[in-house]
């Protein structure tokens, strides 16, 4: 599965979501951190959720960029 995540910058760290997931939260110091650190949360709320025999979301967020004049 691939689930589109949300990091954003915090005041010292990152912060990382999944739409898809709700309560499927991470924080690192670095971008590369909170990547990991949220990799690990989807791996953890999945097997949550299939040991709770609650069905699994599917992937459906998309991310798209937008550009803007400023």
């Amino acid at each position: 599965m691939r689930y589109a995540i949300v990091i954003e910058k915090a005041a010292g760290n990152y912060s990382a979501y999944v739409p898809d997931l709700p309560g499927c939260v991470a924080t690192g110091s670095t971008v590369a951190e909170v990547e990991a650190e949220i990799r690990d949360a989807i791996l953890f709320h999945v097997e949550g959720l299939r040991e709770d025999g609650l069905p699994i979301p599917a992937p459906e967020s998309r991310v798209e960029y937008v550009d803007v004049a400023a």
